[in-house]
Order: C-alpha cells, then structure tokens, then sequence
C-alpha cells in the first residue's frame, strides 16, 4: 500500500513527500453510510483514518529510515503522532494492466491507541462487491474493499497477519477490478522485522 520497493532513497524521499496528496482519498475508509452498501462488511469507524489520510491534515511524512524493501515513516496530525511501515509492489500481474501505484501500510497511531493497523492501496478500482485477499505462504486473509483501498475484514486477525509477515519471505495481495480483471501483487517482506521495530520505537 514501500513505496516501491523502492528504487532508491532519492525517489522515496520525492514520494515521501506527496504522499499525503496522493492517499487522502484513495486510501480513505469508508464512512458507516457507505458500508451499509456493503452487505458482507462494515467499514471500520470513521475515527480511525490511515496513515495517509491522518498525514494529509498534518505535517507531511518524513521517510526516517530504509529497511530493504520497507520504509518507516513518520508525521504528526492534530490528534497523534503516526508511524508507518511502507512498501510497493514487486511484481505486479497482469503486467499489461494500466494501474496507479499499489501500496502495503502498517500503521500505529498511539493517540488513537491503534497498533499495527494494515491497509492496502490496490491502484485501481476494485469491482463492486469484490473483496481482497492477503496470502501469506499457506495462509489466506480476508480484506473488504472501497474504492481501491482494502482493510481486515477482522481486525482481531491483523496481529496474527502481521506475525506472518514477520516470518514470511513474501506476500501476494489479490483482487478484482471493476473492469473484471483479477490481478495478483507480489511483494517482497525483506526488511519488514526491522521496519516494525522502528516504527514501534518512533510511535511507543
């Protein structure tokens, strides 16, 4: 939801910067009148926003450090300080696909009290209806969608999804696109035990 996995500090720290711009909408959670159009799932309340849309009404966020292919990031909205782990897409199938960047997130927003929130940025608009999946090796987890952002259908789930992640090599994160294309994110989870780490050290 990396920014990818990252070509370099330089075009990190240059994305870093228009970030907010960039997820204030699209990774934006459904508000409670929208999910009631999603029969399968609630949306999550409405005061709990991702990393990106807290960012857009605060400072913008500051790329702290590179772990291979994550990076931690930092910023300050009016109500809590937020820390995020980042990363992009490695692989990205069907390759022909016109597609806006996708993006991984895990956040922790201590002034809100949330820990290592996941969210997913797909780049495109998921078809209506359709919801995501996370595939960590042998295990699969359920995400509802809007738009073309994606949260745990179970929130309860996310520690133990992001205790796969720790241990895993890398992840697929699945999907639909209204125009009925089903495509498959591969993203590397090199760096991601160190990149959890700091962010729990930056946001304690």
């Amino acid at each position: 939801m990396t920014l990818r996995p990252l070509l370099a500090c330089l075009i990190i720290g240059i994305l870093a910067a228009s970030l907010p711009a960039a997820f204030a909408q699209t990774a934006a959670k459904p508000t409670p009148a929208q999910a009631k159009k999603n029969a399968k799932q609630p949306a999550k309340p409405k005061d709990e926003p991702p990393p990106a849309q807290s960012a857009a009404a605060g400072a913008a966020p500051a790329l702290i450090v590179q772990y291979g292919d994550w990076g931690v990031y930092v910023s300050q909205s009016p109500k809590t300080k937020i820390c995020y782990a980042l990363s992009q897409p490695k692989d990205r199938q069907p390759g022909g696909l016109k597609r806006d960047p996708g993006y991984f997130f895990i956040s922790t927003r201590p002034g809100e009290n949330v820990r290592n929130e996941v969210s997913v940025v797909v780049g495109y608009a998921i078809k209506d209806g359709a919801d995501a999946t996370v595939e960590v090796g042998t295990a699969s987890f359920p995400f509802f969608t809007k738009n073309d952002g994606a949260w745990m259908k179970n929130a309860a789930e996310e520690a133990r999804l992001v205790d796969a992640l720790r241990k895993g090599r890398d992840f697929s994160v699945k999907s639909t696109s209204l125009r009925g294309n089903a495509t498959n994110d591969r993203y590397s989870l090199a760096g991601i035990g160190q990149a959890l780490d700091r962010v729990a050290q930056e946001c304690k």
